[in-house]
């Protein structure tokens, strides 16, 4: 197989050059061959981005199965009609997105999915790019004596601004308290150990981290702000310019995102699907 990989940063992100269509087509030992070349580039580079792929719904779901169980359906976003297990997100003027704020997407639940697949089906002229940022180098650049307090902590994650998306603007509170009731809420050690590296990781984010277990909210804000502060610099990150039918994917256990939303009023559609468990971790 012709598998061509480039960095996209010495920290994070690679490009691979791959005909993924191709191989899904194929079947067999072609196909397992570039499934197994994509975990092992996603594992080293933790988002990997394959362009100018041309997949039907049915293959990008096939894609993600490889992988693991898929995640159906998402707590809050619409679904693809007819396919639920693809999230498709239209963005616009009137329908402004809800992703440009740094995020590992679902940790408000007591097991967050290992992976998420994102292809582009229509992109703005300019704009729109998505930022990862490596929450290994994110940990390993703290000062030693932070981390060895942070491994002893714990912290509370819920759906943190997605309350928005049960309160509307009719502020239906009682919305709001069931969708909390149905999601609830998860509380994980904020220093992880990666199933497959073994490497430790920081594991808060701004948009579902609520609390330092123990903690006064005071001194839990004040540090989980500057934790914040420190995971956003340039040098933890990636920054992707989206063509059409291109794909990325991203190990959620490790990384964070960012989805710009400086394209507005013009369109924007991309197809998600998240994979839940890693299929081959220990």
């Amino acid at each position: 197989m012709n598998l061509n990989l480039e960095r996209n940063t010495p920290v994070i992100g690679a490009t691979l050059k791959l005909d993924l269509a191709e191989a899904l087509r194929a079947g067999g030992a072609q196909k397992q061959a570039a499934i197994e070349h994509v975990y092992e580039a996603l594992i080293a580079h933790l988002v990997i981005f394959i362009e100018d792929q041309h997949l039907t719904p049915a293959e990008q779901v096939d894609f993600a199965l490889q992988f693991g169980g898929l995640d159906v359906p998402h707590p809050v976003y619409q679904t693809l009609e007819g396919c639920p297990e693809i999230v498709e997100l239209e963005n616009d003027g009137d329908r402004p997105p809800d992703t440009n704020d740094w995020h590992t997407d679902l940790t408000f639940r007591p097991n967050p999915p290992f992976m998420s697949i994102l292809y582009a089906k229509q992109v703005p002229q300019t704009g729109g790019d998505t930022l990862w940022s490596n929450l290994y180098a994110v940990f390993d650049a703290l000062p030693d004596d932070l981390k060895a307090l942070l491994r002893g902590q714990s912290a509370i994650h819920d759906i943190g601004t997605f309350r928005n998306d049960f309160l509307t603007d009719t502020m239906d509170v009682k919305a709001v308290n069931q969708g909390l009731f149905d999601t609830g809420s998860a509380v994980h050690r904020i220093v992880q150990t990666h199933p497959v590296t073994h490497r430790e990781f920081l594991y808060v984010n701004p948009s579902f981290t609520q609390h330092i277990v123990g903690f006064k909210k005071s001194e839990s804000d004040r540090l989980l702000r500057y934790l914040y502060d420190h995971a956003n610099q340039p040098e933890f990150q990636v920054r992707y310019r989206w063509r059409p039918n291109s794909l990325a994917l991203w190990d959620n256990r490790v990384t964070q995102h960012y989805a710009i939303a400086d394209y507005l009023p013009e369109y924007r559609k991309m197809h998600r699907v998240t994979v839940i468990n890693d299929l081959r971790s220990p």
